[in-house]
C-alpha cells in the first residue's frame, strides 16, 4: 500500500493541463522547490485539498499550503471560483495565490485582483520564458516572501 503524506505541503499546483503541470514541476525542480509540492487537476480537488475534505479528509487542517499556483480555465470548477472561495474564508484567505493562466483578458485580470489574488502571470508561450517565470514565482513566494506567523 502506498501512503501519501498530504501534510506539510508548501506549494499546491492547480492545473488541468498535464503538459503545463509537467513543465511547471520541471521548472520548480530546477530551483529545488518541489520537495513539498502537490498537484491537483481541477478546482474541486483544490478546495477539497485545502479544506481537508473528500479524498483529503485525513489531512491536518492546520497545514495550509504556503502558495497556490492556480490556473483559471479548468473543468468542474474554474480558478475564479476557487479564488473567490479561498479568499472569502478567514481560514484560507492569507494563503498567497498566484494565477498562472493562458488568459490575458482584462476581465480575468481585473476579477482576480478584485477577489484578492496575490499575483497574475500569463503563461509565456516560449518554453525558456515559461521555465524562468515559474522559477521566479517559486523563489519569491517560497523563499523570499515573509508571511506573518499564526
Amino acid at each position: 500500500m502506498n501512503i501519501v503524506d498530504y501534510d506539510n505541503i508548501e506549494l499546491l499546483l492547480v492545473e488541468d493541463s498535464e503538459h503545463d503541470a509537467e513543465m511547471t514541476i520541471r521548472a520548480l525542480r530546477r530551483g529545488h522547490l518541489t520537495n513539498k509540492l502537490f498537484w491537483v487537476k481541477d478546482g474541486t480537488e483544490a478546495l477539497d485539498f485545502v479544506r481537508c475534505q473528500g479524498a483529503f479528509s485525513g489531512r491536518n487542517p492546520r497545514e495550509l499550503p504556503k502558495l497556490v499556483l492556480l490556473d483559471l480555465k479548468m473543468p468542474l470548477l474554474g480558478g475564479i471560483e476557487v479564488l473567490r472561495e479561498l479568499k472569502a474564508d478567514p481560514k484560507t484567505s492569507d494563503i498567497p495565490i498566484v494565477v498562472m493562466t493562458s488568459s490575458n483578458q482584462d476581465r480575468d485580470v481585473t476579477e482576480s485582483y478584485r477577489l484578492g489574488v496575490n499575483g497574475y502571470v500569463t503563461k509565456p508561450v516560449q518554453l525558456a520564458a515559461f521555465m524562468e517565470a515559474v522559477a521566479q514565482i517559486g523563489m519569491y513566494w517560497l523563499q523570499t516572501n515573509q508571511r506573518p506567523l499564526k
